[in-house]
């Protein structure tokens, strides 16, 4: 695929890969949310309204 490089090991094996940023940016980015949301998924949830509290005493904090 024009843009998109594979790094090989000794054996053949594909161990990483190289893009074109300028050809396919906008998909890397898209891949990008995907392995952060992945990376995330057993984190702990916290409410809306309690990370807004939250967030509202740590602004007051600093005022």
């Amino acid at each position: 695929m024009e843009g998109i490089d594979f790094v090989i090991d000794e054996k053949g094996i594909k161990k990483a890969v190289l893009i074109d940023l300028e050809k396919w940016g906008e998909v890397w980015e898209d891949f990008y949310d995907i392995l952060i949301s992945k990376q995330r998924e057993d984190e702990e949830e916290i409410a809306w309204e309690d990370l807004k509290q939250e967030l509202d005493i740590n602004n007051n904090f600093h005022d």
